[in-house]
């Protein structure tokens, strides 16, 4: 799943659904028609057959089987995924809809109890396959080019040997996740049922949220205060959240002799950690000329002495607020997309045909933004908490991107198309890249592009360098763990020293900004997937100066490069482009596209 949800807001509060036009909803019924449907009941049933006649057939006799033993055994692996992967898509999705329902929650708690029960005995297939001798496995390889095709699926899961335990134990292991998943859900459900009240007006996280970006400056240090004083309310739930879940991590770390709490994640994204630390660098180096440098001209064309935090994501003064409804949103993104090519248009059009986009802010819903790929034998779902912002039409640019990138590369199958998340945004940002160029084409004053190129540059900052200093700051937290159980204020702390840094000295920091930490999922829900953004952004910005450049067949190569999904290693990826992310000059020449923009901006001043 990508783009982790965001925290939600009360549709009939704020500036709701009004003006916005008919805002489409998701149609599920491409999984499942309903939570009794037969045909719901029929899969649960295949994969608790499914799943214990795999493990009757195959446990103990990995290392025997030969290259079309070894394949059907694949297969049917694949197959097991694909159903358990369609169940899970349908009841996440239809809680993610309302997740302040009881019955959806319990239907999605109880259908992962089951699934997590049925697939136990799976656990030893990923198991024996690391006990397989490698020059055997590569001679079965040579045998039959099938089996070949999953060589890289084969290697990722090789690459965990190092830090497997014993059968039990891993049986052990993933009987626990769905405890887990409890400290997750109870997250869920805090940030939806928190409420807010704002000049007498009671809301939910999202519009308050919302509230930062207003012209009205008492409207966004009000909106502000009040966030301060509801995280610090309710603090500790999330630092109890915090604190298990890191602890867990730890445990888990410890048992499997990982070195690094981060070590994890760069397994599961397929990226090696001096490039990830190359990354970092890179950022930490550029903040000066990046966002202390922004900021600073914001400061002055908001007319300050001192930045507050409530100014971070101002409009600029010659900014006119304007509501961009629902119908020119589309048309906004669907002529990018179409104008770099016409295949991107017709994959991207069955979202807004088909109900595969969920676009309104209704009460209970999960918070801001995903795209979900569900399984490759039905389609992706975009859920958005539409409010009709200029930034919204941006974000639907990038959920639309994971999309049309997760539909080319369903071809590779269930277990291939799968994209490790530093490759996951590429399309994404590419997709906002592409939205940008064009509203920037069409801007028609000198402070309409000054707009654009401000709203651009600060999407980049809020992608680059606050999600470094996001990932710095869970380094931190987990280091910080290991040496005992941190009180709010330890955890407040933390947050705290990673802000100055990054933002630069054009900031004050209010009482109570200390705890914004405790709103964002990523934290609880995929610990370090936030270098995944700067990556993706990075990535895309070389990217885009090369299709800039006027690289001959570049649409060509960029569509095989969607299609592979997670058939190929990054470096394999971006080698027809003439790129290398092991290259610490790779992430300069992507950090240099937010500083041509800032050039842009100062030459605007002139």
């Amino acid at each position: 799943m990508l783009d982790l949800p965001f925290p939600v807001r009360d549709a009939n509060a704020g500036s709701g659904n009004k003006n916005l036009g008919d805002l489409p909803e998701w149609d599920l019924s491409d999984l499942y028609t309903a939570p009794d449907a037969p045909e719901l009941k029929r899969d649960l049933d295949w994969l608790e057959e499914a799943c214990s006649s795999f493990a009757a057939d195959y446990e103990g006799k990995l290392a025997d089987l030969d290259a079309r033993g070894l394949l059907d055994c694949v297969l049917r692996n694949e197959r097991i995924s694909a159903i358990a992967g369609r169940l899970m898509s349908y009841a996440g999705l239809r809680y993610y809809q309302q997740t302040t329902d009881a019955e959806r929650a319990k239907f999605l708690s109880d259908l992962q109890e089951k699934v997590t029960i049925y697939t136990t005995p799976l656990v030893f297939f990923t198991l024996e396959l690391n006990r397989i001798d490698e020059a055997r496995l590569q001679s079965l390889f040579a045998e039959n080019a099938d089996l070949a095709r999953y060589a890289p699926v084969f290697r990722r899961i090789r690459a965990m040997k190092p830090y497997q335990l014993s059968d039990e134990l891993e049986r052990f292991l993933h009987d626990m996740g769905a405890v887990g998943d409890a400290w997750e859900k109870l997250f869920d459900e805090t940030i939806a049922g928190l409420t807010f009240e704002v000049d007498g007006e009671e809301m939910g996280i999202e519009t308050t949220l919302n509230f930062l970006t207003d012209q009205d400056r008492s409207k966004r240090e009000a909106a502000a205060r009040e966030l301060a004083q509801v995280f610090g309310e309710n603090v500790r739930t999330f630092a109890r959240v915090h604190n298990t879940q890191a602890k867990e991590k730890e445990i888990l770390d410890r048992w499997r002799g990982m070195p690094a709490a981060q070590t994890g994640r760069h397994l599961s994204n397929d990226v090696e950690p001096e490039v990830v630390e190359a990354l970092r660098e890179a950022v930490v180096a550029a903040y000066p000329k990046l966002s202390h440098r922004y900021y600073e001209l914001k400061r002055k064309w908001l007319g300050l002495d001192r930045m507050q935090v409530w100014d971070r994501n101002a409009p600029l003064p010659l900014e006119e607020p304007r509501t961009i409804k629902w119908d020119e949103a589309e048309r906004t993104v669907m002529e990018a997309y179409e104008a770099f090519d016409p295949r991107m248009g017709e994959l991207a059009q069955p979202f807004f045909a088909k109900g595969w986009i969920d676009a309104g802010v209704k009460p209970g819903k999960a918070p801001g933004a995903f795209a979900h790929p569900t399984v490759t034998e039905v389609h992706p779902y975009v859920m958005l908490n539409y409010l009709g912002k200029p930034r919204d039409v941006m974000t639907l640019a990038h959920e639309l991107g994971h999309g049309v990138h997760q539909v080319l590369a369903a071809g590779q199958g269930e277990m291939l198309s799968s994209t490790p998340l530093t490759l996951a945004e590429t399309a994404s940002v590419f997709g906002e890249m592409l939205t940008f160029r064009k509203m920037l084409e069409k801007a028609g004053t000198k402070e309409q592009r000054k707009v654009l190129l401000a709203g651009k540059v600060e999407d980049m900052i809020n992608t680059v360098v606050r999600q470094i200093a996001f990932y710095d700051f869970e380094c931190k937290l987990h280091e910080a763990r290991r040496g005992g159980e941190l009180t709010p204020d330890d955890i407040n702390a933390l947050w705290m020293s990673v802000q100055a840094e990054s933002l630069g000295p054009a900031f004050d920091f209010m009482d109570g900004y200390e705890t914004f930490w405790a709103y964002i999922p990523h934290f609880v829900h995929s610990p370090f997937y936030v270098y995944a953004y700067a990556f993706g952004d990075g990535l895309v910005n070389a990217l885009y100066s090369v299709y800039a450049e006027g690289e001959d067949g570049f649409e060509e190569k960029y569509f095989e490069m969607l299609k592979a999904g997670g058939s190929k290693h990054h470096k394999e990826l971006l080698a027809p482009f003439g790129l290398d992310a092991s290259d610490p000059k790779f992430w300069d020449k992507g950090l240099s596209m937010i500083s041509g923009l800032i050039d842009e901006l100062e030459a605007l001043e002139e």
